[in-house]
């Protein structure tokens, strides 16, 4: 592990909860570093997840493909979000969905059964891993709520204020499968708010 992964995975941890430098060193050595370039699978649908991969850099993304083929995307996931499926983790069972980069990403890696260890060995762990949870719960609830609640473009307009910057670095098409709509429904959405000469990764 180099300094540079040591601070990347400092600032996100410190960004859900805070850690004192003994609680945050005892940890590092139960953590793994890797770097995925691009469309590069993070695990796929049927995989038994024992870890937990903390996104240190980059855009990645959560999916289902159904019987006809088709990708359906679950969730995006930048800087500070995470890999996981709580199916496996807690039930033991086949991820029911993939996770895959679309840019390059750093992520840092930690066995769950690990991290439920030193949860129960130091309490700012344990906080720090009620948070993740905390979050998990909010970010599904907003989602839910944006879905039953919002038309096509509030939903477009809820994403560009989320992603900011970012939203620029994911392609189109990931976009309207994220936000439920056809290419064809996002295109005319962005030209109905002039944006069509921006943002124009589409691969």
């Amino acid at each position: 592990m180099d300094r540079h992964h040591q601070t990347l995975l400092e600032h996100t941890f410190s960004a859900v909860s805070p850690l004192s430098q003994a609680e945050f060193q005892a940890a590092l050595p139960l953590f793994t570093f890797r770097h995925y370039a691009p469309k590069t699978d993070i695990f796929t649908a049927g995989d038994l997840v024992r870890e937990i991969h903390f996104l240190l850099d980059g855009i990645g993304r959560y999916f289902y493909i159904d019987a006809s083929g088709t990708e359906r995307n679950k969730s995006l996931v930048r800087k500070g979000g995470a890999f996981a499926s709580v199916t496996s983790l807690v039930e033991g069972h086949g991820s029911p969905f993939y996770t895959q980069t679309i840019t390059d990403c750093t992520v840092a890696s930690i066995n769950y059964l690990s991290l439920i260890e030193l949860s129960e060995q130091h309490h700012a762990w344990s906080v720090f891993l009620r948070r993740i949870y905390e979050r998990l719960v909010l970010k599904k609830e907003k989602r839910e709520a944006d879905f039953l609640l919002l038309g096509a473009r509030q939903r477009y307009e809820q994403f560009l204020n989320e992603f900011g910057e970012d939203s620029a670095r994911i392609p189109l098409r990931h976009v309207a499968m994220y936000l439920g709509v056809t290419d064809v429904t996002l295109s005319r959405i962005r030209r109905e708010m002039n944006l069509t000469a921006q943002g124009l990764n589409i691969s």
